[in-house]
């Protein structure tokens, strides 16, 4: 019997975590440990997170490999209002964490290691919606900075999202608003 408080809420943490592990584990694409293991060693910031299955519109180009996998453990897309509605681009905010550490993704948008500062911007190369949520991506990076986990990273994959829609409805011009938001993202490497 769980007999204090914390004990409590760290069995209903390692429940939910049971729960995402499980409805990732459903739909994984059998990618072994060694398939997305960091360049450096795994330390104690690291997680496995398996990589999703991806539909053809999103794919990374033939013989791109995955160098790493990470999942939004707290994210944010904030919308700002014009014209009366919240509509356009969303700016990013959110923590990842995943095969290589602890990654901060932000505005541009931006990936950064929090293990070795290693940072890459990207842009959108083609997406594929989901309905009730932002859309899954397949983005191409653009500039690097720094060496580290995310230096070789080419492509990167939005997957399994969730949550992140600009709010309906009636807003004031220059209002903002952050909608919470759950993702997959998967780094991977130009084919050799």
């Amino acid at each position: 019997m769980l007999s204090t408080f914390h004990s409590r809420i760290r069995a209903v943490a390692v429940i939910g975590v049971a729960g995402v592990v499980a409805a990732i584990g459903a739909v994984t694409q059998h990618a072994s440990a060694a398939e997305v293991a960091a360049p450096t060693a795994v330390g104690a910031d690291a997680r496995r997170v398996d990589i999703p299955r991806i539909t053809s519109a999103i794919k990374p180009p033939a013989g791109s490999r995955p160098v790493g996998a990470y999942v939004v453990t707290r994210g944010t897309q904030t919308y700002t209002c014009a014209g009366g509605v919240f509509t356009g681009a969303s700016v990013p905010e959110a923590q990842l964490v995943g095969t290589g550490g602890r990654v901060h993704h932000f505005k541009g948008p931006s990936w950064q290691s929090e293990r070795d500062g290693s940072l890459i911007t990207a842009k959108k190369t083609a997406e594929s919606p989901r309905p009730g949520t932002i859309p899954e991506l397949l983005l191409t990076v653009d500039t690097h900075t720094g060496t580290g986990i995310l230096s070789n990273v080419a492509y990167i994959s939005r997957l399994l999202t969730s949550g992140g829609v600009a709010p309906a409805g009636a807003c004031t011009d220059g209002e903002t608003a952050a909608v919470p938001y759950g993702a997959v993202y998967v780094f991977w490497a130009a084919k050799r």
